[in-house]
């Protein structure tokens, strides 16, 4: 008996208890109508609290016609409803989406919104085997992964229940052929250019005739396993982002260290945890995105959806923020007090005796000691630029002042609060890094010019 399966799946899957609220996504179409009626019956066993709701999208002619059909069931079965319409196609225009995710967005909303009115309901939609199925085949040929290939869930988030997902559409129809139930049919469910429509109307009858009849219990079958293998994986996954993931107050990063040592297939799962985090879904997310992420060398930059762009920096892989250069220039004689009122910092300059250069302590955080007979004054002083060179203390040869900031740590966002010192067309130091080879100090150095961080 078909009620008897649906208490099946409500139990196995803990979908709702017997006192639940529960607001049935009630389109007027084939599966909803026998949801309705199903839950109806079940009412009679369980004191279960029905509502409808129906999201109007406005988009084919016949939508009036169904809101009245749905509001004329509901008040001969004398139960609440909701009606909810909003323009789905200039929505979609506006978020830049196709019309059939968008208004899968905005009847969800709605939905959401009503079962919070009625005080935590769930939302039960019809969704059946067969759509199982026509789900599967077409994430497979797209490429999907394992979750794509987990298919539909019979609960989401404890919210959402699926009470039909383990009951073939044939068994539905037939249902509501002996309950003699009248429901309305969408005529955009035969609009052959759509693909999961063609998987209906041609795929998955053409295999059911030529190749395996039971193919719906099969595909079935295979995203119950996989949705089983799916969330030991996720659980792993979710170990390990405990290492990799970073979160501070504002900011979420990844740490590459920790995935360097894991499966692939692990790290890959804490990637997509990672832009969950960031982005607060994976809607649109390919596995080529991933794979990018992964492959991330280190300094370079990746972007993804909607203008996100990640870095690699010192092993940790950041959402780049959207900085505007500091721009200043100053001549200083070197005397007296340097203010960068763009940075809020102050420098002092110092002339020292030679000897006297062994008690000196150096810091590159907060000073510099420079040969005075070198430096040609007045200095410039001015943010990092494009293009920066020179050759740090101790260095072989010159460096790119950025790869420099890289190798030590400093964050780009950062970057901009380090003034760089200049003599002539020469860096003789920038807060935060070594002076410069050229401007060291040697035994023949007889006077020592000091910059000092105040």
């Amino acid at each position: 008996m078909l009620l008897e399966k649906i208490k099946k799946t409500i139990r196995d899957h803990g979908l709702f208890l017997e006192e639940d609220k529960i607001l049935i996504a009630y389109s007027g179409g084939v599966d909803s109508t026998a949801l309705l009626h199903l839950l109806l019956e079940l009412q009679k066993e369980w004191p279960v609290e029905l509502f409808l709701g129906h999201f109007n999208h406005t988009l084919r002619q016949s939508a009036e016609e169904d809101e009245r059909f749905v509001r004329e069931a509901a008040r001969k079965l004398s139960l609440p409803l909701f009606v909810g319409r909003g323009n789905v196609r200039a929505r979609a225009k506006a978020m830049k989406q196709n019309i059939e995710e968008t208004g899968r967005q905005l009847r969800y909303e709605f939905l959401s919104q009503k079962a919070e009115e009625i005080g935590g309901a769930k939302i039960a939609t019809g969704h059946t085997l067969t759509d199982q199925a026509e789900t599967l085949l077409m994430r497979l040929m797209r490429g999907s992964g394992l979750r794509g290939l987990a298919g539909i869930y019979p609960v989401v988030d404890g919210k959402l229940v699926r009470p039909l997902l383990e009951v073939e559409r044939k068994d539905i129809e037939a249902y509501l052929k002996k309950k003699k139930l009248a429901f309305r049919i969408d005529e955009s469910n035969f609009d052959r250019r759509l693909l999961r429509n063609r998987i209906r109307l041609e795929l998955l009858p053409y295999i059911q005739k030529n190749f395996e009849p039971a193919i719906v219990q099969q595909l079935g079958r295979m995203a119950s396993i996989i949705r089983e293998e799916d969330a030991f994986l996720e659980e792993m996954a979710r170990e390990k982002a405990k290492e990799a993931i970073k979160k501070k107050s504002h900011s979420v990063s990844l740490d590459r260290l920790p995935l360097s040592s894991a499966p692939r297939a692990l790290a890959r799962r804490v990637v997509r945890n990672f832009i969950s985090e960031l982005r607060g879904s994976l809607r649109r997310i390919s596995f080529e995105d991933v794979e990018s992420i992964l492959n991330l060398d280190e300094g370079k930059e990746f972007s993804l959806k909607e203008d996100m762009i990640l870095r690699r920096e010192a092993n940790q892989i950041v959402l780049k923020k959207k900085t505007v250069p500091v721009r200043y220039e100053y001549e200083w004689e070197g005397k007296g007090i340097l203010e960068l009122r763009e940075l809020g910092l102050k420098f002092e300059g110092k002339k020292i005796k030679s000897e006297n250069f062994l008690r000196l302590c150096s810091d590159d955080q907060t000073r510099a000691f420079l040969s005075l007979g070198k430096l040609k004054f007045p200095l410039t002083v001015r943010n990092r630029r494009e293009g920066d060179r020179y050759r740090p203390l101790g260095a072989p040869g010159r460096k790119k002042v950025k790869e420099i900031f890289r190798s030590k740590g400093i964050p780009l966002d950062k970057r901009e609060r380090h003034p760089v010192f200049l003599s002539g067309d020469d860096i003789v130091w920038i807060l935060g890094l070594p002076v410069s080879e050229k401007f060291k100090i040697e035994k023949e150095t007889k006077g020592i010019f000091e910059i000092k961080k105040r």
